[in-house]
C-alpha cells in the first residue's frame, strides 16, 4: 500500500515539475519578448529625441545657453529610459494576460 502511494506521489511530482518547467520556459519568452520591444522602443525613442534637441542647441540663443552637452545626454536618456520600460512592461503584461486567457 506504501508503495503504491509513493509511485503516485513520485508521478504527480514529475507532472508538477513538467508544469512549471513549461511555465518557467513560457514566461521566458514572455520576458525576451517584452526586452526585445522595449530595446526598439528605445531605439526609436532615442532618436526622436535626439534630432529636435541637438536642432535645438543649434539653433535657438536660450537652449544654447542653458542646455550643455550633460542636459543634452540626460534629456535623451531619460526619454529612451522611459520608452524602454512602458514598452516592455506593456508587452510582458500583454503577453501574459494573452497565456492566461489560452491555459483557461
Amino acid at each position: 500500500m506504501a508503495k503504491g502511494n509513493v509511485v503516485a506521489n513520485s508521478l504527480l511530482e514529475r507532472a508538477s515539475l513538467a508544469s512549471l518547467d513549461q511555465k518557467l520556459a513560457l514566461a521566458k519568452r514572455c520576458s525576451h519578448e517584452g526586452v526585445m520591444a522595449g530595446a526598439k522602443a528605445a531605439i526609436v525613442a532615442t532618436v526622436a529625441t535626439a534630432i529636435p534637441t541637438l536642432a535645438s542647441v543649434k539653433m535657438l540663443p536660450w537652449a544654447r545657453t542653458n542646455l550643455n552637452p550633460t542636459a543634452q545626454a540626460l534629456i535623451i536618456s531619460t526619454v529612451a529610459g522611459a520608452a524602454y520600460f512602458i514598452v516592455a512592461d506593456k508587452t510582458i503584461l500583454a503577453s501574459a494576460r494573452k497565456n492566461s486567457f489560452k491555459n483557461a
